[in-house]
């Protein structure tokens, strides 16, 4: 039981990588934004008071570190959850009903027990630092918000981010279509 209580709370973090929510309380964005899509693989090590944890899934984003929206789907296509965010607030939509945060990083450290840069997450995808921290250049990629950011292979659609700090986490996205 404890083992599916963390697969939907690692559920909750995936989701909230990215945003969607129909109904919630966050501007919506202009139909114009482009949505990026692909498959990501998510990855938490164990800490002496979790097992690991790990998950896959489709997913489709679109916005920015500012406001924007992530849908998670299964193989079949089924939503997972939904999240979005704004200004001030970011929604989870899951199958355990809404639940409204003040940021992001609440969301995700609540979601998963980790607080994770979801907010950079755009910029990553699309291969550039987030703006709104430092980064450094490092051959293949950069460093940001204490994580590896793997751009070797982003002509091929892959895109990889990885954090040593414990819990190490590590984020494997593979795009349909490479972000501009």
């Amino acid at each position: 039981m404890d083992m599916l209580v963390h697969r939907r709370h690692l559920l909750g973090l995936a989701l909230a990588l990215a945003t969607v929510l129909s109904g919630c309380a966050t501007p919506p964005l202009d139909s114009a934004s482009g949505w990026t899509s692909g498959r990501l693989v998510l990855r938490v090590a164990a800490t002496p008071e979790r097992a690991s944890q790990g998950m896959s899934a489709a997913f489709e984003l679109r916005g920015s570190g500012q406001r924007g929206e992530l849908r998670l789907l299964s193989p079949l296509g089924t939503r997972l959850a939904e999240a979005r965010w704004g200004p001030g607030l970011a929604v989870l939509n899951s199958a355990q009903g809404d639940m409204q945060f003040d940021s992001l990083d609440e969301l995700s450290q609540q979601a998963l027990g980790e607080a994770l840069p979801l907010a950079a997450l755009p910029d990553w995808l699309a291969g550039r630092p987030w703006p709104e921290a430092p980064s450094t250049a490092v051959t293949g990629g950069f460093d940001q918000l204490g994580w590896r950011i793997d751009l070797a292979r982003q002509a091929e659609g892959w895109i990889e981010a990885r954090r040593a700090s414990p819990p190490a986490v590590e984020l494997r996205v593979r795009l349909e279509a490479p972000a501009p």
